[in-house]
């Protein structure tokens, strides 16, 4: 008896020692978790870090920080609520949730292996951006600007007969008499836009109509019936429309170079498709690495108005149906086209800018 009192008597210390030595291996992983915490929600803290990053990703100016700080910490409290709750009923084990965070897992380590290949790519030269200047003159020095009236309606009211009417009419506020004679419904707006933001095609469309020629747009559920009221001249200098015509070569370069990086990358690996009728085809390239559409850099017209009225995406439609030849006086049908890709930037596309944001 004595002995066993004394072999436990002799064991205690190592309990001990093993017990704080496992409490210190949990301080220092309470330690291990970068920055200052702020707040502790079931014993899980909120770090600066943490804050700091939804500060960064929020855009907050520094005027605002300290206002929004308050804000974004009550924020990062309620998901830190959200997501213990969401793991006690083992959310985090769904397989649908596990294949989403392994999905946004992999976007971001490869965001940031390209980010990291990109990080020395030459910023455009002075030359590169003047040639560019010079070889579109249509979006700079011969820039011009479309002041447009138009009427929207639905869709719906765009029927044969309305679309008579307009045929017949000389002006708008024609088409808006047979409107109310036939009580349909509609609203009124004027249109600003310049040959920088629109499909080139549809420019030269536009400079070659008459003042006052009535042309339709339509897009989903909603049609415009436009013309053009007047054209101006709206230059714009290469000290203005320099710093964008940069950031616009860059975006491409950077686009170029991801590409080609890709492309690399599937040379040297091995690609195997065990399902033959999803392979690729051998000039196939990657959805998400396509090259950009030619076009004007977004903010080559740094001068222009703000695009009200004309609805995002209609400019990309009008381009479509604009390229047909129009008899003289009749109203050209500009039809925005059915299916859009998902993906598409709405604004990039009433720019003449596809994927450029």
């Amino acid at each position: 008896m004595n002995n066993i009192h004394q072999a436990r008597k002799a064991s205690l210390p190592a309990v001990i020692l093993l017990a704080a030595v496992l409490a210190g291996c949990g301080d220092r992983e309470k330690e291990s978790k970068p920055g200052q915490a702020l707040a502790s929600v079931n014993g899980e803290e909120i770090t600066v870090l943490q804050l700091n990053e939804e500060i960064q990703r929020a855009g907050v100016p520094a005027a605002r920080q300290q206002e929004a700080s308050k804000q974004l910490l009550q924020a990062l409290i309620d998901r830190q609520l959200l997501e213990g709750a969401a793991e006690q009923e083992k959310l985090d084990r769904d397989t649908k949730v596990v294949q989403a965070i392994e999905r946004a897992r992999s976007l971001i380590v490869a965001q940031a292996y390209m980010q990291k290949r990109l990080a020395n790519v030459a910023r455009p030269t002075p030359a590169e951006v003047e040639d560019y200047f010079k070889q579109h003159p249509e979006f700079f020095s011969n820039r011009k600007q479309f002041q447009m009236d138009q009427l929207v309606l639905a869709a719906k009211d765009l029927t044969p007969e309305a679309r008579a009417a307009a045929d017949a009419a000389r002006s708008l506020e024609e088409v808006a008499v047979w409107l109310d004679a036939h009580q349909v419904k509609y609203g009124r707006a004027q249109v600003t836009r310049s040959t920088s933001q629109l499909n080139p095609q549809l420019s030269k469309k536009l400079l070659g109509m008459p003042k006052n020629q009535l042309f339709s747009v339509r897009e989903g559920e909603r049609a415009m019936l436009l013309a053009v009221a007047d054209v101006r001249d709206a230059p714009v200098p290469l000290e203005v429309a320099a710093p964008q015509i940069e950031k616009y070569l860059m975006s491409n370069k950077n686009k170029e170079l991801a590409a080609a990086e890709v492309e690399r990358l599937r040379q040297h690996a091995k690609i195997e498709y065990l399902n033959k009728d999803l392979a690729a085809g051998p000039k196939a390239a990657p959805a998400s690495m396509t090259a950009p559409a030619a076009g004007a850099p977004s903010a080559a017209a740094g001068v222009a108005p703000a695009q009200e009225g004309l609805a995002p995406g209609a400019a990309g439609g009008m381009a479509e149906d604009m390229a047909k030849d129009h008899p003289p006086g009749g109203m050209a049908d500009a039809a925005a086209p059915d299916a859009v890709a998902p993906a598409a930037d709405h604004a990039a596309v009433d720019r003449g800018v596809a994927g450029l944001k």
